[in-house]
C-alpha cells in the first residue's frame, strides 16, 4: 500500500514547474482555503451520515490538504511536513500532562488519574500559557486573542462565549438566557417598526448570537444544531416535491396554505417512521 512518503513524493511532482500539472502549479496558499474548508465539511458531512466508507475517502482529501500546503512551505523554505508532525505532537504532549506527566511520548502509563472538571481547567490554563508566550505584547494579551477570524460565524459566536465564561462573564443558567432571547427578540420588532434596515441587520446579529449562547447553556453545538436543522428542511421539502411531482402538480402553482399542508403531513410521516424504528 502507499503510505504518506508516496503522498507526499505525488504532491511534489503535481508542483513540478515543468512537468506537473498546470492547474497544481498555480495554486497557492489563498487559492486552496476554499478546497480545504469543502473537504472538512465533507469529512463532517460523511459522519454525521454514519458513511464510514465514504468518510475514508473524505479523510484522505482532507489529509491531501495538508500536504498541499506543506509542499507550499517546503518550495518557500518556511517549514515542511515533518515540522507540522513535531509540533503537534509536542502540542499535544504538553497539552496532556494527565497522560504524559514527564512529557515522554514513549513513557510509563501510570499517569495519576484527574477528574474531567481538573483536566478541562489544566488545558485551558496551558492554552493560556501558550496565548501569552505568542503575543508580541504581553500587557495587550486578551483571552479572544486566538479565536480564528476565519470560523464559520456560529462556532466563533461558541468560542467566545467559551472563553469570556472562564473569566466569569457568563449567565448562570441557560433561563435568564431565554429573557435575553426575548429581549433580544423585541429590539428586532422595534427596528422592524421604524423601518430602520441598519438596525434591523445589528438586532438579528445580537439575535443569533443569543441563541448560541443559549445552545451553549443547553450543552448543543449551535452549528451541529443548525446542519441538522437544514437537512430536515431539504428532507421534507424534498417530501413535498416528491408528492406534487406523483400528482402532477407544479410546486409554483400550490397556494402557501397547500404547501402547509403538505409540510405537516411530511413531519406527521416523519414521526410515524421514528416511532416504528422505536418501537
Amino acid at each position: 500500500m502507499y503510505n504518506i512518503d508516496d503522498l507526499k513524493n505525488l504532491m511534489a511532482r503535481l508542483r513540478h514547474p515543468e512537468h506537473g500539472c498546470p492547474w497544481d502549479v498555480k495554486q497557492d496558499y489563498a487559492s486552496i482555503v476554499p478546497y480545504t474548508l469543502e473537504e472538512a465539511y465533507e469529512v463532517a458531512d460523511a459522519i454525521e451520515q454514519g458513511d464510514f466508507a465514504q468518510l475514508e475517502g473524505e479523510l484522505g482529501d482532507l489529509l491531501f490538504q495538508v500536504i498541499y500546503y506543506c509542499q507550499l512551505a517546503s518550495e518557500e523554505q518556511r517549514f515542511a511536513w515533518e515540522q507540522v508532525v513535531d509540533g503537534i505532537t509536542r502540542k499535544l504532549i504538553r497539552r496532556h500532562p494527565h497522560v504524559f506527566p514527564d512529557g515522554d511520548l514513549y513513557g510509563p502509563l501510570d499517569a495519576p488519574k484527574l477528574s474531567e472538571a481538573a483536566i478541562k481547567s489544566r488545558w485551558e490554563a496551558i492554552k493560556a500559557e501558550e496565548r501569552a508566550e505568542k503575543a508580541q505584547q504581553p500587557e495587550q494579551l486578551s483571552l479572544l486573542d486566538d479565536v480564528p477570524q476565519a470560523l464559520p460565524a456560529l462556532k466563533r459566536a461558541a468560542k467566545l462565549q467559551k472563553r469570556a465564561a472562564q473569566v466569569g462573564f457568563d449567565w448562570p443558567a441557560a433561563l435568564p438566557v431565554v429573557d435575553k432571547l426575548r429581549e433580544e427578540l423585541d429590539e428586532v420588532l422595534e427596528a422592524m417598526a421604524d423601518g430602520d434596515a441598519e438596525g434591523i441587520f445589528e438586532e438579528v446579529g445580537d439575535l443569533l448570537f443569543v441563541v448560541v449562547n443559549l445552545a451553549r447553556h443547553l450543552k448543543v453545538d449551535a452549528e451541529s444544531a443548525l446542519r441538522a436543522g437544514n437537512q430536515k428542511f431539504e428532507r421534507r421539502f424534498r417530501y413535498i416535491e416528491a408528492v406534487l411531482r406523483s400528482e402532477q402538480r407544479a410546486i409554483a402553482d400550490c397556494s402557501l396554505e397547500q404547501l402547509e399542508a403538505l409540510w405537516v403531513l411530511a413531519k406527521k410521516e416523519e414521526k410515524q417512521a421514528a416511532a416504528h424504528c422505536g418501537a
